[in-house]
């Protein structure tokens, strides 16, 4: 059983493609123009052990916000494919990820119900910018997006945190692990993980 997908999604503001195979390595190759959110999608895949690859072009002429969302939504796309029926996985998943002062906690359901509850920032991170471009008030807006476009619910809760970069960073390794956990096949589960016969 291959779970990878292939996204290519184009509107006036960004062109992009999503490559993705479940059952990777870790390996990436990123460019969205946007550094840290390069950055951010590197740590998704090495820490969740995807293979992703993930090209976007975007009209960053105005700002970095169509560019992140345009490849989140290519992301959640290309995760609700690859998991197919979902069958033999184990569902849910939970990590708790320090980055130094930073301490993020995230749960991962494959319910095939999309809904995001994301709490705990700082007061003042939405208003960070993060090298040079990327708004702190966009990670929360990743995760939301992540979870409508492969429709999977995300529970993200900052508990701890001062460097803004600190906070991004473990967000999105709290949520790859979470994701890796979730993703796994359970050899002691070769149907669905549901009472309901489908996810």
């Amino acid at each position: 059983m291959t779970r990878t997908a292939r996204i290519d999604r184009e509107t006036s503001e960004s062109k992009v493609l999503v490559e993705l195979d479940l059952d990777g390595t870790g390996r990436a190759d990123i460019s969205t123009g946007v550094g840290f959110y390069d950055h951010m999608l590197n740590a998704l895949a090495k820490h969740a052990l995807l293979d992703l690859h993930v090209n976007t072009v975007g009209d960053l002429e105005i700002d970095a916000h169509h560019t992140v969302e345009d490849t989140a939504i290519g992301l959640g796309q290309a995760l609700r494919e690859a998991l197919g029926d979902k069958r033999g996985i184990r569902r849910f998943g939970d990590a708790t990820v320090p980055l130094d002062e930073a301490l993020v906690h995230c749960t991962v359901d494959l319910s095939g119900r999309p809904y995001c509850v994301h709490t705990g920032e700082p007061d003042g991170q939405v208003y960070a910018i993060i090298g040079g471009d990327y708004a702190g008030s966009l990670t929360q807006h990743v995760f939301e997006t992540l979870a409508f476009n492969a429709a999977i619910c995300i529970h993200i809760r900052v508990l701890s945190g001062r460097d803004p970069h600190h906070i991004v960073e473990a967000q999105f390794k709290a949520f790859a692990r979470a994701l890796r956990d979730a993703a796994e096949l359970d050899p002691r589960q070769p149907g669905i993980p549901s009472t309901k016969g489908a996810l």
